[in-house]
């Protein structure tokens, strides 16, 4: 089977912010690609870059050194082209707006006709599950049921990628179990690429197919973890032994990157380890 092409294309980025006099580097020497169709999770510490270098790629901000293309493009060429959609780790829903105004914004910023835009939206809301809910207002909505409406908010323009920034984090265990079914499908039904960021080693593994381990601060790019269980994923898949394998496997990942390990030199292939020292890493996550 060929290659996906190549979506997300991180090069020697690193990120460092200054606050006066005091300087903190966010993220050291990043390389990474991302290809079409894949669901990514990263995952590391707190403070180690992985909100950093969502940003970056979405062009939220600017890269001390180094160079990102999206869909080929800069980030802030592939910003202006809505090559992507954002998901907050706080739904960032207008109360005073009912569900259906909320998720028809950026069409109607975007310029399309009324009646294309509340098709489309409607549309959206049915992909997640809430139709129905058209004339409610999120005070009125659960928290999973907001980040469904934001969910849909950013499918709403049929980007090619999805970056989600820990958008599940605040919900009950319960509901975020449902929703990472429901995003699972949503990845599945639409092909679209998916970048997420989470601090649950068990969501990282139940979702993605890959997964990039970072390193404490200064963050970089560890290892890339292929996660090779079968899909569809149900509730079997989180009591199979691979699971527990995979997820013991990103926890002593997680350990080594804490304790100082820093990133693997060399080529990282999916599933494997570069050698050398912990220079720099060059991450392709492939198939």
């Amino acid at each position: 089977m060929p290659e996906a092409p190549v979506i997300i294309d991180v090069q020697d980025v690193s990120k460092l912010f200054r606050v006066g006099k005091v300087e903190a580097v966010a993220l050291q020497d990043a390389n990474l690609q991302i290809h079409d169709g894949q669901f990514v999770s990263l995952i590391g510490p707190s403070g180690c870059g992985k909100t950093t270098l969502m940003r970056l790629v979405a062009d939220l901000i600017e890269p001390t050194s180094g160079r990102i293309t999206v869909a080929g493009k800069s980030p802030k060429e592939a910003r202006a082209a809505r090559e992507y959609g954002y998901v907050f780790q706080a739904p960032a829903l207008y109360d005073w707006r009912n569900v259906l105004a909320n998720v028809m914004l950026p069409l109607e910023i975007m310029g399309w006709p009324k009646g294309e835009r509340r098709a489309r939206a409607e549309e959206m809301l049915r992909l997640v599950g809430l139709e129905g809910f058209h004339r409610s207002y999120p005070w009125q909505l659960s928290g999973g049921m907001q980040q469904r409406v934001s969910i849909a908010r950013a499918l709403a323009f049929d980007p090619k990628l999805l970056l989600m920034d820990e958008p599940f984090g605040a919900l009950d265990e319960i509901t975020r179990e449902v929703m990472n079914f429901e995003l699972l499908r949503l990845w599945r039904q639409t092909g679209k690429t998916v970048v997420f960021v989470t601090h649950s080693i068990a969501e990282a593994v139940f979702l993605s197919s890959h997964i990039v381990v970072m390193t404490a601060r200064p963050g970089r790019i560890r290892e890339i973890i292929e996660v090779d269980l079968p899909y569809p994923r149900d509730h079997e898949t989180r009591e199979s032994e691979r699971f527990f394998e995979l997820t013991t496997r990103v926890r002593e990942a997680l350990r080594l990157g804490k304790e100082g390990e820093g990133a693997v030199g060399g080529a990282a292939s999916v599933g494997g380890k570069g050698a050398g020292g912990p220079a720099k890493t060059l991450a392709k996550v492939g198939y």
